[in-house]
């Protein structure tokens, strides 16, 4: 057997003609600006970290399950100003989605994962209209909210601040620029009340919003804080892979 059973992209057709699995992990990034001391592949390569460490975690507690390979572009329609930021539109995903899992349903698989990596990435209208017409269960896990930030840092921000540094100062140091040379990372705020206090909606403009790219201060970052961090996400979420692997997904609730 691979060493890694868990990944899909590691894994060879004589270890998965007999294979058997549970559920299908399927890690979702982006590629845009992380402010100036990150790469434009962050998200993804933090996705991609979680995924393969939950997945370990949920195998090792008997979950049989399958990491797909990371998917690298998400919903950037409000950073196209800014040089070689990638989008793919919602109905773009969609069309993704709906095809990978048409795939994993076809294969046996009945319980499909979406990790997210993204915050502009929003996959549960997505899964409302898919759901009704496909067998396999469909669910999403946003992994930045799967623990409290304020748990393990000083400064929680939105977009490379400190808790991404710290992630990537951990699983991706060579990556990373100096923090010298990283932006404060310093917001707007919208000037209308209701946008501030978040009742009212519409998408960011990211270059009037911020001038580094990154909505939070990175320079507190380390690498301790990014691997105590990424412990408690691997946790949680591996945790949450062998809830949903071993669950009757027609039956979530509890009696009265």
């Amino acid at each position: 057997m691979a060493e890694t059973p868990w990944l899909l992209h590691r894994t060879t057709y004589r270890d998965l003609k007999a294979a058997h699995y549970d559920l299908a992990v399927l890690p979702w990034g982006a590629t845009e600006p992380h402010n100036l001391h990150l790469p434009y592949g962050t998200d993804t390569i933090e996705t991609d970290c979680i995924a393969a460490a939950a997945a370990e975690y949920a195998w090792r507690r008997g979950a049989r399950l399958i990491v797909l390979p990371t998917i690298p572009f998400g919903v950037n329609t409000g950073q196209m100003d800014i040089p070689l930021t990638i989008n793919m539109n919602p109905s773009t995903q969609m069309m993704v989605l709906e095809d990978v899992l048409s795939s994993v349903e076809g294969h046996g698989i009945r319980r499909l994962v979406i990790l997210n990596g993204h915050g502009g990435n929003d996959f549960r209208q997505m899964i409302r209209e898919l759901q009704p017409r496909h067998t396999a269960f469909l669910c999403v896990v946003n992994w930045y909210r799967s623990v409290p930030l304020r748990d393990f840092f000083d400064i929680p921000g939105d977009h490379a601040d400190e808790m991404e540094t710290s992630l990537m100062l951990h699983i991706a140091p060579d990556t990373v620029l100096p923090l010298t040379e990283a932006g404060e990372g310093r917001a707007r705020k919208p000037r209308i009340a209701a946008f501030r206090e978040g009742w009212a909606w519409t998408p960011r403009q990211w270059s009037k919003v911020t001038d580094d790219t990154g909505v939070g201060d990175p320079r507190a970052a380390t690498a301790q804080k990014g691997s105590a961090y990424l412990a408690a996400v691997t946790a949680a979420i591996g945790t949450f892979l062998v809830d949903i692997a071993r669950a009757d997904t027609s039956d979530l609730y509890e009696e009265k």
